[in-house]
């Protein structure tokens, strides 16, 4: 039963972070269309570098205004 939990459990933290990153990106896209752009032509480019610097910058973001309100 422990190999079943845990998979459940992994696969539950996988599609929270997936859920996540999906939300930061539509929130990218429409907050910050200019970024997201830029950020676009790099991921095209083979760079992924600014594309998770731009999703985590919102990540980063929500959570410290979560942390203030709490």
């Amino acid at each position: 039963m422990s190999i079943i939990r845990f998979s459940v459990s992994l696969v539950a933290i996988i599609g929270a972070m997936a859920a996540t990153i999906a939300a930061a990106t539509i929130w990218l896209l429409l907050t910050d269309p200019i970024q997201s752009a830029q950020a676009a032509d790099a991921l095209v480019n083979g760079n992924v570098a600014p594309f998770m610097a731009a999703v985590g910058s919102v990540i980063y973001g929500a959570l410290k205004g979560l942390f203030k309100y709490l």
